[in-house]
């Protein structure tokens, strides 16, 4: 039997993150990312019933950059991947690694009770997380 402490997603996330609507255009985004140092950009909900969205980095790149489109010309709507899969705080590691090999996923929102409280990705799991066990 295993005596390794289980490390919650909660112990490895972080804030590194911006939640703008998705009205917003891609050239607002990035400088929001740019001021945070951050690598996801949250899609606010537009009502209680309506779901998160998510932009990353690899989206502005396949879907603004590489196809010549300006920037101040692309909503962040526009690019989006919704509904956004996300993770519970109290996930454990192990788990949401699995999860993100499944899905082909790097990084998720962390939401709880329908608020965003933070960012996972692989790096924080292995460097943040991984050791503690």
């Amino acid at each position: 039997m295993s005596s390794k402490t289980i490390v919650r997603v909660r112990e490895v996330m972080t804030q590194q993150f911006v939640i703008l609507d998705g009205i917003a255009t891609v050239e607002e985004g990035i400088q929001a990312l740019l001021k945070k140092d951050a690598h996801a950009v949250i899609i606010q909900r537009r009502c209680e019933e309506d779901e998160y969205g998510i932009v990353v980095l690899p989206d502005i790149a396949q879907k603004v950059l590489s196809v010549d489109k300006a920037p101040e010309r692309v909503n962040l709507y526009e690019i989006m991947t919704k509904p956004v899969l996300a993770v519970d705080p109290e996930l454990d590691i192990r788990y949401c690694a699995r999860l993100f090999y499944r899905f082909g996923l790097s990084m998720a929102p962390v939401i709880q009770d329908k608020e965003v409280l933070g960012i996972v990705t692989y790096n924080d799991i292995v460097l943040r997380g991984l050791l503690k066990r």
